[in-house]
């Protein structure tokens, strides 16, 4: 039963993490250190998200 517990949580954390936008910081740092890059600063990087989310909006209702 342990077993089974530690999987589900495993599986919310990773939901959680993909949601909020942790795991895409995670792997944006994983991509600077592998290419040699500087990162910017963690409140830089949403900034850039937002303004390119706002520019090239999915769908919108109105």
């Amino acid at each position: 039963m342990t077993a089974a517990v530690v999987r589900a949580w495993q599986g919310v954390r990773w939901y959680l993490r993909e949601f909020t936008g942790e795991a895409r910081w995670d792997r944006y740092l994983e991509h600077c250190a592998e290419h040699g890059h500087e990162p910017m600063t963690r409140r830089e990087y949403e900034r850039r998200r937002s303004d390119a989310l706002e520019a090239n909006p999915i769908s919108r209702c109105c």
